[in-house]
């Protein structure tokens, strides 16, 4: 599992690393009943907090994502196509949002924005 931390972005580390989990399972990289890393081995690896790698398990497992079985570890739970289907427009609606206020604020109007989508998606 690879994850990487930026201490320069304004997202809090939980929230990164709950995030990355979250598209690595969307993209199918992390499939149902993987076991994750405990929340001391992966505070360990990535050099951070045992508390922000537990709020970020706890985040995970509150969205259904991760289910914990007491004794054995942590694993990705069984998600639904749709479910994950709907995480990815999600992502994406995200990641657009961020576009387009970006593009707001330089005055990149609307169909010029959907230009430069349709000359970089090809």
């Amino acid at each position: 599992m690879k994850i990487i931390i930026s201490n320069s972005s304004k997202q809090p580390i939980y929230e990164q690393i709950a995030y990355q989990i979250k598209e690595q399972i969307v993209k199918g990289v992390l499939t149902e009943n993987t076991a994750l890393p405990s929340i001391r081995n992966l505070a360990k690896e990535l050099q951070v907090s045992v508390i922000t790698t537990k709020r970020s398990y706890e985040e995970l497992e509150k969205d259904g994502y991760i289910h914990t079985v007491p004794g054995k570890g942590t694993f990705i739970a069984c998600q639904s196509v749709e479910n994950i289907k709907e995480q990815k427009y999600k992502m994406i609606e995200t990641d657009l949002i961020k576009i387009i206020d970006s593009c707001k604020i330089f005055d990149i109007s609307k169909s010029e924005l959907t230009e430069m989508i349709n000359l970089i998606y090809e």
